[in-house]
């Protein structure tokens, strides 16, 4: 009797996500005060987030409606590949991200040298790039494995800690080998990006002015609070071990990994970006869109 709730909240949730960062995908690509690196790599995070949400809620918004509770292999593979593809993805940007607010605050006179257009093309490039390979190492070892049990996930959508659940015995150690792999070069990372802001607000200490203070942490604080959010939740979803009776407190931190951070990014960067802000107020009082 919860279904339809759930899917009204899921369906709710989604909604507002997708637009918000189509919103942040429209003004960053059509206006002219924001095509700079920051902007720029802020839009394909958008467009990460954005395909993030799409392979997850409406799955399981249809699931809840038509109280179907099934999901094809095909589906499931289809799921685990893009999902983990577009995670990997969002970790890479956000590093890319922290390490042009490191030069933007800490090198400011190299940094259209550094950050030159060519260069964020290429590490865009290789974001995208690098985010097929979670997904092929994933499915290309479950294709390996065997199911031994009950093909039932306690989940609402194919998570790989779910499926291994449904392995028989020792077959799993290749994607745990995989996963080690990830979660190695997904540390490094995260050092990335902590050392990118321990020389930010060293920076930012020093600087006498009060303004130009506020005016770096209103553009790097929501990117730590960002990290720290998605970086957590996730940490915990892939690490915890995952018992055979799930518990509410599971299924919400799998909330808080997959649908939070994607639907509070446009969020976040319009409230404390004076810039967003004045762009999607000029928007929505132009002329054209009244009329």
């Amino acid at each position: 009797e919860l279904q339809i709730l759930q899917a009204l909240l899921f369906l709710v949730t989604y909604l507002l996500g997708s637009a918000g960062n189509v919103i942040i995908i429209t003004i960053t690509t059509l206006d002219p005060q924001l095509q700079s690196p920051m902007y720029y790599f802020l839009k394909h995070l958008s467009i990460l987030d954005l395909s993030s949400l799409s392979v997850t809620v409406p799955q399981y918004v249809d699931i809840c409606l038509t109280q179907s509770g099934y999901i094809s292999y095909a589906q499931c593979m289809l799921q685990i590949f893009f999902f983990t593809g577009f995670a990997w993805g969002e970790v890479a940007i956000l590093t890319v991200m922290s390490y042009d607010r490191y030069v933007a605050v800490c090198l400011p006179l190299h940094y259209e040298v550094i950050m030159g257009p060519s260069k964020c093309r290429w590490a865009v490039t290789a974001v995208w790039l690098s985010s097929v390979i979670p997904g092929t190492l994933y499915i290309a070892t479950i294709f390996s494995i065997r199911f031994c049990r009950a093909k039932i996930i306690h989940q609402f959508f194919c998570d790989v800690p779910q499926v291994l659940k449904l392995s028989c015995s020792n077959d799993y150690l290749v994607i745990m080998g995989v996963a080690d792999f990830l979660s190695v070069i997904g540390f490094a990372c995260f050092v990335g990006i902590v050392n990118s802001y321990v020389h930010i607000f060293s920076t930012v200490l020093r600087m006498p002015s009060a303004e130009s203070r506020s005016k770096v942490f209103s553009t790097c604080l929501p990117h730590l609070f960002v990290v720290s959010l998605f970086l957590s939740t996730g940490i915990f979803a892939y690490l915890n071990p995952t018992s055979d009776f799930p518990t509410a407190l599971e299924f919400l931190f799998s909330v808080f990994y997959t649908v939070l951070p994607p639907t509070l990014n446009p969020v976040i960067y319009s409230l404390r970006n004076d810039a967003i802000k004045s762009v999607v107020r000029k928007l929505l009082l132009s002329r054209k869109f009244t009329s």
